[in-house]
């Protein structure tokens, strides 16, 4: 792992992936027969990648964050398609917010949000039991650690029996706010003053839906389209 780094790093998310790759314990997640569950639509390069290398199933979590009622760009928590609710108790309390508007606002991301791209990427289904799996939660990048957050709750939520997380890229501070609820920490790079994650590639490109669900009908490892074409 390479610390303290503030300046490109990675050409691409293929370049991104195969680094990630030297550093995660490959023959033990495949012996155990681990699942990989991204938890962002953009970050199904990677774990497509990832999944064909490993010869191994993946899935993909959808999350929505919550923002405070006059500044959208601030976000306050997130929620998954599991309706499992992470908070950032310091911004709502300093901008003393009613925890009604959070629950109110969870629920809207989810029926607008949410619900169409479960219908978009999985054609209806939530996401199934996770009862006794190993987890590895993958992004392509973590900046603050509320996705990561609300995808591990639900993936306890779900039963899994652990959860880890992989990324090519995470902030020093956030990494040690993870390490007391995640099981293992995966990351080539960790940033001490981290600019976001698009600053560590040469190329990231943003991915529409439509290429993104090209990605997944052609990969012989994405469970929810396997599970409807048994």
């Amino acid at each position: 792992m390479v610390e303290n780094i503030d300046f490109q790093f990675f050409t691409s998310r293929d370049d991104a992936t195969m680094k990630l790759l030297d550093i995660l314990s490959r023959d033990e997640m495949q012996k155990d027969d681990w699942v990989l569950i991204a938890i962002s639509p953009q970050s199904i390069p990677i774990v497509n990648l990832l999944a064909a290398k490993m010869n191994m199933k993946y899935d993909l979590l959808f999350c929505e964050p919550i923002t405070a009622p006059n500044n959208k760009d601030c976000i306050v928590g997130m929620v998954s398609e599991t309706e499992e609710i992470v908070l950032n108790n310091q911004l709502v309390e300093s901008f003393g917010i009613n925890l009604d508007f959070i629950y109110g606002e969870a629920h809207r991301k989810y029926e607008e949000k949410i619900l169409p791209r479960v219908y978009k990427y999985r054609k209806g289904d939530l996401i199934g039991t996770l009862k006794g799996k190993n987890v590895l939660l993958i992004d392509e990048g973590c900046e603050t650690g509320m996705t990561v957050m609300a995808a591990t709750k639900t993936a306890i939520s779900l039963k899994a029996k652990s959860v880890s997380y992989a990324t090519p890229v995470i902030a020093t501070n956030v990494a040690a706010a993870l390490e007391p609820v995640i099981d293992e920490i995966f990351s080539v790079l960790k940033v001490l003053n981290f600019v976001d994650v698009e600053f560590y590639y040469s190329e990231l490109k943003e991915l529409s839906s439509e290429e993104v669900i090209e990605i997944i009908k052609k990969s012989k490892n994405y469970l929810p389209f396997q599970k409807l074409g048994e």
